[in-house]
C-alpha cells in the first residue's frame, strides 16, 4: 500500500451504535489475524475526545512505511461513528476496542490512545492482557496530577462553554493545542471538527466527554504489558507535562519520550518525531 493512500472507511455495528474505522491490513493483502508485513502485532490508534481518527493522518503513513498494519478508530459520537450512545466513558471505549479486534480476527495488538482515550488503552491492557502486546500513551490524562478546587472549577466551566459554543474548541486547537508547528492542512482540519460539533444531536456526546472522568484512579495497577509514554513538552492541558509523564511512566513501568515543542497532539504536530518514538518500541515488541 502506498504511504499516501487513505484506507477506505469501514464500519462495525454494535448493539449501541456503529463505529467507523480504517485498516491498512485490507490493502496489504492481510487476512483475518494477519499482522501485515510480518512486523509484529497490528497497531490500533484511538483519538482523543471530540476528535476523529484522521488526527493520525500524518503518523499512519510513517508507521505503514515502517512495515506495520495500522488501524484507526473513531470514538463513539464523533468522526464517522454514530452519535447517540448510552455510554461515552473510557471503559466503554475500551470494550469497543476489544470488539474491533474480535471483528478483525486480531488476537494481539498494540494499542495507542491520545488524551481521553489513554485511559481506554490502559483499561484494555488490564481487562484482556492476552490481547495486548503493548500500549502507548500519547499526551494521555491517566495518572494526572491531582487538581485543586480552582482547577476543577475551571475545567467544569470550560466544559460547559464547549457544549454551548463549539467555537471554543476551534480556539483551543488554533491557539493552544499546537504551539509550535501546524500541519499544512491544519485550518481545514480544525474547521471540520468545529462544524462536527454543531451536528444535531452532538451536544449530548460533547457534554458526556467534557464531563467524563478521563483520569480514572487505579487502572494502571492491572497493566503488565510493555508501555511507552509520549508527551509534548508544551502540552497546554498540563501545567507540568513532564511531571505527568513521569507519573505515568512510574505507574506503568514504562519508557518515557518527551517531544520538544509539541502540544497535545504530537502525532499531528510532529508526526516524524512521534514515529521515531513509536517505531523502536514496536520493533522491540515484535
Amino acid at each position: 500500500m502506498s504511504s499516501s493512500t487513505i484506507p477506505a472507511t469501514q464500519y462495525l455495528s454494535l448493539p449501541g451504535g456503529r463505529l467507523a474505522f480504517d485498516d491498512t491490513g485490507d490493502d496489504t493483502g492481510a487476512g483475518p489475524g494477519s499482522t501485515a508485513h510480518g512486523a509484529g502485532a497490528p497497531v490500533l490508534l484511538l483519538p482523543g475526545m471530540l476528535d476523529s481518527r484522521t488526527v493520525y493522518r500524518h503518523l499512519r503513513p510513517l508507521l505503514v512505511a515502517a512495515g506495520h498494519r495500522v488501524i484507526t478508530l473513531d470514538l463513539r459520537g464523533f468522526g464517522e461513528s454514530s452519535i447517540a450512545w448510552d455510554d461515552y466513558s473510557p471503559a466503554a471505549i475500551a470494550i469497543d476496542a476489544l470488539a474491533l479486534l474480535d471483528h478483525l480476527g486480531i488476537e494481539r495488538a498494540v494499542l495507542a490512545g491520545n488524551s481521553y482515550a489513554g485511559a481506554s488503552v490502559v483499561k484494555v491492557a488490564g481487562l484482556a492482557p492476552e490481547r495486548v502486546a503493548g500500549i502507548v500513551l500519547l499526551d494521555a490524562f491517566i495518572e494526572n496530577l491531582p487538581q485543586n478546587a480552582f482547577q476543577r472549577l475551571t475545567v467544569k466551566a470550560l466544559g460547559a462553554a464547549l457544549v454551548r459554543f463549539p467555537s471554543v474548541w476551534g480556539y483551543y486547537l488554533r491557539k493552544m493545542a499546537y504551539p509550535t508547528a501546524k500541519p499544512a492542512d491544519f485550518e481545514e482540519y480544525v474547521a471540520g471538527l468545529v462544524v462536527a460539533l454543531r451536528t444535531p444531536g452532538r451536544k449530548a456526546a460533547t457534554r458526556a466527554y467534557a464531563q467524563g472522568d478521563s483520569s480514572p484512579v487505579g487502572w494502571s495497577e492491572a497493566v503488565s504489558c510493555p508501555a511507552l509514554v509520549v508527551m509534548g513538552t508544551k502540552d497546554p492541558d498540563f501545567p507540568e507535562p513532564e511531571a505527568v509523564a513521569d507519573r505515568q511512566a512510574s505507574a506503568l513501568k514504562a519508557r518515557k519520550v518527551m517531544i520538544e515543542g509539541a502540544g497535545h497532539y504530537p502525532m499531528a504536530e510532529f508526526p516524524q518525531a512521534t514515529a521515531d518514538a513509536l517505531v523502536p518500541f514496536l520493533r522491540e515488541l515484535a
